[in-house]
């Protein structure tokens, strides 16, 4: 009797492990931190789309602990066209996006990547970002290499800490 209780808690232990680790990471689960290197990523979100928007941006909070700059070279998804690295500048008082190389990100010190500033800029969607969901982005540094990083798309009217400037643009 002793043997047989023995192995039915074996196989309820194994099958209670093989359950947990079948669980795993779902879609319902976001990371809101990753950890590269030196490199602490924070907070990654893209905004949903609203009809009859084709691209939108995604913003990221990143933290370089390390003693040596690195710099963001791209960033990649599938259901886009292409992504590309923005800025928004200001010339004779009207507020212009543009393409840039890289984004640096200090030794000992971050960049935030947010509306009005730098952010991915996403062409080209093949779908529209939906509230609640998440894309996965791969974001390449020249140091850390290629960081996978799961966005949250949040309601179009997500607006943190208030900021300004992105939104109001229709790319």
């Amino acid at each position: 009797m002793n043997m047989i209780s023995s192995n039915i808690r074996s196989a309820v232990s194994i099958g209670f492990f093989a359950a947990a680790l079948s669980l795993g990471p779902t879609s319902d689960v976001i990371a809101t931190e990753q950890v590269a290197g030196s490199l602490k990523l924070s907070a990654p979100w893209i905004r949903a789309s609203v009809p009859g928007q084709v691209n939108g941006a995604g913003y990221v909070q990143i933290d370089n602990k390390g003693k040596q700059r690195d710099r963001l070279m791209s960033a990649t998804t599938a259901g886009v066209n292409r992504v590309e690295l923005h800025t928004i500048i200001t010339e004779n008082g009207v507020a212009k996006m543009r393409e840039v190389t890289g984004i640096d990100v200090p030794a000992s010190g971050s960049v935030k990547l947010s509306p009005g500033g730098f952010h991915i800029m996403f062409l080209g969607l093949s779908e529209p970002f939906k509230a609640g969901a998440t894309v996965p982005v791969t974001l390449k540094f020249e140091k850390a290499g290629e960081v996978k990083v799961n966005f949250e798309i949040k309601p179009p009217t997500y607006n943190p800490g208030a900021a300004s400037g992105h939104g109001s643009h229709r790319h």
